[in-house]
């Protein structure tokens, strides 16, 4: 039952929150849930990462880690240095979509020190493992395209990604200038984000599994913003790289990878087929949580084996949102049987065959929601 999973998050707050029905006329979640496990039992397979998820994590962290080598260790033009700054933030966002995201989930691995230590990569990554379970894995994944409630969808006024949120005139051009503001997501994690969330994490007593001490939360939060700003910003200066040169590397380095994770994220959640689902008077959401992810989720590009490759299966993101602990590896082969069912019980499967198709859905949905409201 999808119960069982909403059960895993330990969500403590003070304000209402959302619940959803508990109807389920369809049998969806339980038919769809045996048909899943049917296929790894029958195939003898566990629901966690295999050898070709370990060989990418290789690749990744290569990727990610060679450049950064190579700049401290070797001359080179600014323009290179900016070139190889591009491919850090390339492997910055693969380390975080295959390799982090998996691990945090507990789809990884089976064993629990390898998914810490993978999931544990978002540090090097400029972000914080307590801050980003309880936004990805309890707000983002429970209360999916909920507006207030799913902090995916808050970009503060810059950016309006529901009917709900407040309109303002400059909402008119945000087609055009929200992927220039996409590029600082990961730049905003590691500067302000991070202490922000904490504060407010800790002040709303949200976590994921047991809580922990709010000093020990922020020691960790403490250290290991030091020990990242030491690697990324001060190291380069203290053997010799101008300190501009390297500010400027940093903020490329972010860019890309920031413009790449946001792109991922906005294409599965923020198009016009999606619904942003509003509560009833009682609280409570129309559908079960399984099928509310039906709803407010889109999957993009499923063929495409580079997409498939290096998003993580971030593009099959209705399978991932109906069963966050089965490593993606897995996704392109269950997709069938979700399909099949929601067919079955005829629900919608939100699903464009093309990214370039689901890019063009996103900034089509952006240019509607920036138009003034019929009643502002």
């Amino acid at each position: 039952m999808e119960t069982s999973i909403l059960n895993n998050y330990k969500l403590h707050m003070n304000k209402t929150i959302p619940t959803f029905s508990k109807q389920d006329s369809l049998k969806f979640f339980r038919t769809l849930n045996s048909r899943v496990n049917n296929y790894f039992k029958e195939n003898n397979i566990k629901k966690t990462g295999n050898w070709k998820l370990h060989l990418k994590a290789v690749v990744m962290f290569v990727l990610f880690l060679t450049p950064y080598f190579l700049i401290l260790t070797l001359n080179m033009p600014f323009w290179v240095m900016l070139l190889l700054s591009v491919v850090i933030g390339i492997g910055m966002a693969g380390v975080g979509m295959n390799v982090m995201h998996d691990g945090n989930h507990g789809s990884y691995s089976n064993k629990t020190w390898l998914n810490k230590f993978m999931g544990g990569s978002i540090y090097i990554l400029a972000g914080n493992v307590h801050n980003w379970q309880v936004q990805h894995n309890v707000l983002h994944h429970t209360y999916t395209n909920i507006h207030g409630h799913d902090e995916d969808l808050d970009a503060g006024r810059i950016i309006r990604f529901t009917q709900e949120a407040e309109w303002h005139k400059f909402h008119k051009f945000q087609h055009y200038y929200s992927v220039f503001l996409y590029g600082l997501l990961t730049f905003n994690w590691a500067l302000t984000t991070d202490f922000k969330q904490m504060k407010a994490y800790l002040k709303r007593k949200l976590s994921y599994g047991e809580p922990q001490s709010p000093a020990k939360l922020w020691t960790v939060l403490v250290i290991t913003k030091i020990i990242y700003v030491s690697v990324w910003l001060v190291l380069p200066m203290i053997i010799g790289i101008v300190w501009w040169k390297v500010l400027i590397g940093f903020f490329v380095m972010h860019y890309t990878a920031g413009l790449i994770l946001s792109i991922v994220f906005q294409l599965a959640h923020v198009v016009d087929e999606t619904s942003n689902p509003v509560p009833n008077e009682e609280g409570e959401i129309e559908n079960t949580w399984a099928i509310h992810q039906l709803y407010t989720t889109a999957n993009f590009a499923p063929k495409n084996k580079i997409v498939n490759w290096f998003t993580g299966g971030l593009n099959h993101q209705i399978e991932h949102h109906i069963f966050p602990h089965i490593s993606h590896v897995h996704y392109g082969k269950i997709a069938e049987i979700v399909k099949e069912t929601a067919k079955e019980c005829n629900l919608p499967y939100h699903e464009f065959k093309t990214m370039r198709g689901a890019v063009i859905a996103h900034f089509k949905h952006l240019r509607d929601l920036g138009q003034k409201p019929a009643i502002a």
